[in-house]
């Protein structure tokens, strides 16, 4: 397209009336840093704002995720994968309609934890990566973005995994219960009280190497790929950095986190959700390359995709209602555009 896709940081000197009538890429956009504190409270507000809307298609997609695994240790020839509407409806049927929001405090938790976490080590990250262009304009290339993303969601989820080990867990607990299994969760503290006591620490962080692997691909899906794709937007059409670019942009990261983070995310529930010996190993699974292998040898290739709909249902309209409370917010508060 004969330019680089990156995002641009308009030095003060270039705020005159001249330059804010052409709305370019490198007039849209500052390198005033929000307060740290503003940030991970927007960043935490607006994912539990998406969570409203996304959580029942994250519980179908973790039962749809599980399925092949439960169907093969109750010895059925192959799972019988239900589609997004059925699966809803068999929650609701055999569970109770809560059961689409099971595990939703554990959610709650994670993000108190994890998305503030995740927007501050980006917002940092983004910042270092910015170098100067050929016109000597600081830039931030589509290379540096997605460090900043790999390192963000990376860091993020190694700090926060017990939260997301408590979801998956608090999430198939219906499950359980109606094939006659003793409950295993029955609020957040007693869960990381049961894990402990199970695993010990280790035991906290068991599945830190999928879900690793699938937040540093989701935070490049969904944070790196909005940031470059509004920048893109602006700097190629010549728009301004108004709702229906956000949208665009929210819409399109909610695509790419998807398709690049649903085969981690599989993985990642199921090491999650399988119960461990004495010594905390889990049973079913050696690990995550264990786990990806067997997933493709006994259920197909096809089985690292499955549950895409409800995923994609789940993460695209949750991105576009993150990032438009996160820009409202933001407006709000009198900062410009992220």
């Amino acid at each position: 397209m004969g330019k680089s896709v990156s995002t641009v940081f308009r030095p003060a000197e270039w705020d005159n009336s001249e330059e804010r009538e052409k709305p370019k890429l490198e007039y849209l956009v500052t390198n005033k840093k929000t307060p740290p504190l503003e940030l991970y409270l927007t960043a935490f507000a607006s994912a539990c704002s998406a969570e409203i809307v996304g959580y029942p298609f994250d519980v179908c997609k973790t039962r749809m995720q599980i399925q092949g695994e439960i169907a093969g240790r109750v010895g059925q020839k192959a799972a019988k994968y239900r589609g997004l509407l059925a699966t809803a409806m068999g929650i609701v049927r055999e569970e109770g309609l809560l059961k689409l929001y099971g595990g939703i405090s554990a959610m709650v938790f994670r993000h108190s934890l994890f998305s503030g976490i995740k927007m501050l080590t980006y917002d940092y990250m983004r910042e270092k990566m910015i170098v100067p262009d050929v016109d000597g304009r600081p830039q931030l290339s589509f290379l540096g973005s997605c460090i900043g993303g790999v390192v963000a969601g990376g860091t993020a989820s190694v700090l926060t995994n017990p939260t997301e080990l408590i979801k998956i867990q608090m999430q198939m607990e219906g499950q359980r219960r109606l094939r006659g299994e003793p409950p295993r969760i029955h609020n957040v503290l007693q869960a990381l009280t049961s894990i402990y006591r199970t695993g010990g620490v280790a035991g906290l962080w068991k599945g830190t190497v999928p879900n690793t692997w699938r937040s540093a691909l989701v935070t490049i899906g969904d944070v790196s790929c909005y940031d470059l794709c509004k920048r893109l937007l602006i700097a190629e059409f010549d728009l301004a950095d108004n709702r229906e670019v956000q949208f665009i942009a929210a819409m399109t990261a909610g695509v790419a986190d998807a398709i690049l983070s649903l085969p981690a995310d599989v993985v990642k529930s199921r090491i999650m959700n399988q119960p461990t010996d004495e010594q905390g190993r889990g049973i079913h699974y050696k690990g995550s390359l264990d786990c990806l292998s067997r997933l493709v040898r006994e259920e197909g290739f096809l089985a690292m995709y499955k549950g895409f709909i409800p995923y994609w249902m789940r993460v695209g309209p949750a991105s576009v209602v993150f990032w438009m409370t996160f820009e409202q917010i933001r407006r709000f508060r009198g900062s410009e555009g992220y």
